[in-house]
């Protein structure tokens, strides 16, 4: 529903050297294209054709004149040169990697050999014979001395209980939104949805917001256990809190080559921000009303369908109030220009009616609130729908359904501790709310599926997709002990530090280099997947020499 935009102007042919009209233009790849062709007289519609172009394709757009007298004239679109195969550089990593892999499980398997074992280490370490008959026959000192230690022992059991399905899915959430900030190879499923639906990229943040609701409930539980009383861990949570915002601000504020930091046009949102402010609300809500469901023996008499409700009520009942507040600012809030209740990305979307009500309420709200110059200033709208007013997807109004999406995450926990299996009929009751809110379409929902808006349809959507993967991965990792997690263990493990340090380095070597060709994915994608293969193996080491930065 966007409104023609101007291409050319394609001259009249001479006909005295017979030499036609042309006129060259470069189009989208992304999604299909009209393209209309108007006469010059009256803007009359000579012909209209509908093709998706392919990457660095040439096409000619042949308009032949067939009857001088009736005006009609013949449009044929031909294929100069066939487009590239742009996703064979996606292959190609995909079986290096692969390959790698196989390496290292053909390579871990060998290491179970004792006499390859063996070798292994006296070729590396020559001179610690000591150690090499430690590793053969034991040392029966040193395992005594460790039993005997209660504080070891304690630990040795904290660390076995903790799960490492959570730190894999934190990992694997955090490298794939460290590949697509960097880039993602110029691929368009790896960047950032225009507006409504679904990329990548747009999966990322949710799952990231979803496994620190699950965290929450871990380490609040923690603190508790071990004798903190609720008001030492209420300033905990306040000071955690702060620096993650304060980081955030500092984050998205790079303006240490351009000189001093100007507060004229400061950002205030962002993603740690966002985080952070989600964590202060959950985290301070289950501090408020936690209390030990699992040992009152009340679950077992609720109804199955409500058990991970009832017990948690106070807590429900405030996020409910929460998306109430939401949905009537949304809908309700009249905003300058704009019709009640929009949607819509603005700009040329709907035909151009509303080119200055990008994002409704929410854009509005943070306009009003925070200033113009403080929000997000190149919003994914712009592109293709020429959008001119700034809009930030980690605004105000939005804070709200992601706290409603660590809500989620937290009950998943709360509940699974609690009884010891999953409540399936949730998932089922959020994925029937978003095949409603949708119309399962793409735009025509009463609340389409929107990473820019937060849109609940988008929380709920979100959170089956995370529910059903942490389950997959928890099977794997912490069940059946098929899988280690590695490699999205260890960036899981130190997430804070691979976030912060990805976003200050992201324009220095080796993260980034001069291209030869700007246009290729090949390039672009050998570019980006190193920087973040480099960003695990760096929390790898630091896993090894257990190092963890912990806010």
């Amino acid at each position: 529903q966007c409104l023609y935009q101007f291409l050319a102007f394609v001259p009249p042919s001479n006909g005295s050297l017979r030499k036609p009209g042309t006129a060259a233009v470069m189009v989208d790849t992304q999604h299909p294209l009209t393209l209309l062709l108007n006469g010059s007289v009256g803007d009359r519609e000579l012909c209209k054709i509908q093709y998706h172009f392919g990457e660095f394709g040439n096409y000619s757009l042949v308009v032949k004149t067939l009857s001088t007298s009736t005006k009609t004239v013949s449009c044929d679109l031909v294929i100069n040169e066939g487009p590239i195969n742009s996703y064979l550089p996606i292959l190609f990593a995909f079986l290096v990697y692969m390959g790698i892999l196989a390496i290292l499980i053909v390579g871990r398997l060998f290491m179970k050999i004792d006499p390859v074992r063996n070798w292994v280490y006296k070729k590396l370490n020559p001179r610690e014979t000591d150690r090499l008959i430690n590793s053969e026959l034991g040392s029966p000192n040193t395992t005594d001395s460790v039993s005997s230690d209660p504080t070891v022992r304690l630990w040795s059991t904290v660390s076995r209980q903790r799960l490492r399905s959570l730190d894999t899915f934190r990992g694997l959430s955090l490298i794939i939104m460290v590949f697509v900030n960097y880039g993602g190879g110029k691929y368009w499923f790896f960047k950032h949805e225009s507006w409504n639906g679904l990329t990548v990229a747009d999966l990322v943040f949710p799952w990231f917001v979803f496994i620190m609701g699950t965290s929450i409930s871990l380490s609040l539980s923690n603190m508790l256990r071990w004798g903190s009383s609720k008001w030492k861990v209420l300033g905990k949570i306040l000071w955690r809190s702060f620096l993650l915002i304060l980081l955030g601000i500092i984050v998205v504020n790079p303006n240490y080559c351009l000189g001093p930091l100007s507060w004229d046009n400061l950002r205030i949102p962002g993603v740690l921000q966002r985080l952070g402010f989600t964590y202060l609300v959950v985290a301070a809500l289950e501090l408020l009303f936690t209390r030990a469901g699992a040992e009152s023996g009340t679950l077992e008499t609720l109804c199955p369908a409500l058990q991970d409700i009832l017990p948690y009520w106070p807590q429900w009942i405030f996020i409910l109030m929460l998306e109430v507040i939401w949905l009537c600012l949304t809908f309700l809030l009249p905003v300058p220009g704009c019709p009640r209740g929009y949607l819509g990305p603005g700009g040329i979307g709907d035909f151009g009616s509303y080119p200055n009500c990008t994002g409704g309420a929410a854009g509005y709200i943070d306009r009003l609130l925070l200033g113009e110059k403080h929000i997000y200033q190149h919003p994914s709208s712009s592109v293709i729908y020429q959008t001119t007013m700034p809009y930030d997807p980690e605004g105000i109004l939005g804070t709200i359904n992601t706290i409603f999406m660590a809500f989620l995450g937290l009950q998943v926990l709360l509940f699974f501790l609690a009884v010891g299996y999953i409540n399936f009929s949730n998932l089922l009751f959020q994925g029937i709310i978003s095949a409603i809110l949708t119309k399962c379409s793409k735009d025509e929902g009463f609340i389409p599926i929107n990473k820019n808006l937060w849109s609940i349809s988008y929380v709920t959507t979100m959170s089956c997709f995370a529910f059903i993967l942490l389950l997959l991965i928890y099977y794997l990792v912490d069940v059946k002990r098929l899988w280690s997690g590695a490699p999205f263990f260890y960036p899981g493990m130190n997430s804070i530090l691979v976030y912060i340090g990805h976003e200050v380095f992201e324009n220095y070597f080796p993260f980034k280099w001069k291209m030869q060709d700007s246009q290729s994915h090949a390039e672009h994608l050998t570019q980006n997947l190193t920087a973040t293969t480099l960003w695990v193996i760096i929390s790898y080491l630091l896993y090894r020499r257990r190092i963890f930065w912990k806010i």
